[in-house]
């Protein structure tokens, strides 16, 4: 049974070298050689990272000429944001009941203090 397309994206955003991958690629289009420049792998391995990337839909690969220029699909990482969006929703709301929660002073408390003074 295959993956679901999410379930393969996040597979896929799980190693830091493609998402570093992806950071550069939102700069713009880039060949297989300027994404492998800041790592220390060779070609071929940086090429694995990207067809697990392009096996995700997270990028495209272009052919001109001899060049295979790389492209991030922002579709793709629109499905991944909407997931995540549900779940920002979740915890911010969640954090906002517990800001108000902290800023509130419990009952009593200024009457304890006051007490404790005494």
């Amino acid at each position: 049974m295959d993956a679901d397309p999410l379930s393969v994206k996040f597979a896929a955003l799980a190693d830091p070298t493609r998402r570093a991958i992806l950071a550069r690629l939102i700069e713009g289009e880039a060949s297989v050689k300027d994404l492998a420049a800041p790592f220390e792998m060779s070609l071929p391995a940086v090429s694995k990272h990207l067809k697990v990337l392009e096996k995700a839909g997270l990028i495209t690969r272009g052919r001109e000429a001899q060049w295979r220029p790389c492209r991030l699909d922002v579709e793709a990482m629109r499905e991944v944001d909407d997931w995540l969006e549900k779940y920002r929703r979740l915890w911010e709301a969640s954090l906002d009941r517990l800001d108000a929660f902290l800023k509130r002073e419990p009952r009593g408390e200024k009457s304890r203090k006051n007490k404790d003074r005494n």
